[in-house]
């Protein structure tokens, strides 16, 4: 795993081969965050990444200077390391074992991201679950959006609240927005 960009730009970071994780490709997450760049100032947002794993994608933000970052997992070897890597990159990561769901349910933070990585065998009710949660909850601050990773066969064309979805490769990016935007685009 790699950090694409930031001030730990290039740093190549090995997790250890116990943990239950499938870390996001580079080049997914490269795109992804060329996305994200275009629609926030990273220094000036909150951001929540669930089923966290190693921490990736908590480290993309913070390599590239978000100072509030909340990771979630179940796995306590996941919190475990994402607490000793930010540690060790000094970026701000506030790391904490917990069901997703459970945590969900009980959070009344707002974020401007929220990043799901959630297993890509879920089926298609637990993935609509994280959806109506972040919605019921309003976990989201105005302008915020909800970024799901999954395989193309998870289907979200249905939901509400998807405002757009890109794929590459293997890798699939569902974003959701409090409101339908205009510029909308389903692929």
């Amino acid at each position: 795993m790699r950090i694409i960009s930031g001030k730990h730009k290039s740093k190549r970071l090995t997790a250890p081969k116990n943990l239950p994780v499938r870390p996001t490709t580079d080049m997914a997450k490269e795109a992804l965050f060329n996305i994200i760049n275009n629609l926030y100032y990273f220094q000036e947002i909150h951001v929540l990444d669930l089923f966290a794993g190693t921490g990736n994608i908590s480290y993309e933000f913070g390599s590239r200077g978000t100072e509030y970052i909340t990771a979630i997992d179940a796995h306590f070897g996941c919190v475990k390391y994402i607490n000793t890597t930010s540690k060790d990159l000094d970026i701000n990561v506030q790391a904490y074992k917990s069901d997703v769901f459970k945590y969900l349910q009980k959070s009344t933070t707002k974020f401007d991201v929220i990043f799901a990585d959630p297993p890509y065998d879920f089926d298609l009710e637990k993935f609509e679950n994280i959806v109506a949660l972040v919605f019921e909850k309003k976990l989201l601050n105005e302008g915020g959006i909800l970024i799901i990773e999954h395989s193309k066969h998870t289907d979200f064309s249905k939901n509400e609240h998807l405002s757009y979805q890109k794929k590459y490769g293997g890798n699939m990016f569902s974003f959701f927005e409090n409101e339908e935007s205009e510029d909308s685009e389903l692929e």
